[in-house]
């Protein structure tokens, strides 16, 4: 069982534009307020395959398994040994607004018994995820406003992906995670 983790945001731009945008290869450099490096490994047509190496150094791979040309992509993130994290950006318009939503269905610890597994869902990762996504959304806004990349931390520094001293410790924690099959 996965649970999701979402986040919409009003974008002033078109969808025309927001799709060019968002479907760039690199385009984490330009928005993205924890992405220290963001290239392509293939980006063709019906492929699409990046790496995001985050601030604090964790490298992961995305892997994009569903595009619709002006709706949006779904993709799975997450280093090559553990399990991966389904995440979905979706744009969609109404009353002549434009939105852009990103869902993620993080992986770690679901393997815990459902009452535990919620339980710190609902009490960290939720939480720590729905500032994330907010800091990633506003990102794509200020860079659509500003055509200027974002700075590093542009709103906050976050625990999971910002460099702090102690990230190589929970880095590690994650990686061995005992929960995981």
């Amino acid at each position: 069982m996965r649970l999701g983790v979402r986040y919409k945001k009003e974008i002033n731009s078109s969808i025309e534009n927001l799709w060019k945008l968002i479907s760039s290869p690199g385009h984490l450099n330009l928005v993205h307020p924890f992405c220290k490096k963001n290239y392509p490994i293939v980006w063709e047509e019906n492929n699409h395959k990046d790496v995001l190496i985050y601030l604090n150094g964790l490298k992961y791979e995305r892997e994009f398994t569903n595009w619709e040309k002006y709706i949006g992509y779904s993709l799975l993130i997450g280093d090559s040994v553990n399990k991966k994290s389904k995440v979905d950006w979706t744009i969609e318009s109404k009353n002549n607004l434009t939105f852009l939503t990103i869902t993620v269905y993080p992986y770690l610890y679901e393997n815990l018994p459902k009452l535990f597994y919620k339980l710190i869902f609902f009490i960290i990762i939720n939480p720590m995820l729905k500032k994330y996504l907010k800091s990633v959304l506003c990102g794509i806004e200020w860079h659509i406003l500003n055509d200027k990349p974002v700075k590093k931390n542009m709103f906050g520094k976050h625990l999971w992906f910002s460099k702090f001293w102690f990230y190589k410790l929970l880095y590690r924690f994650q990686t061995f995670n005992i929960f995981q099959k």
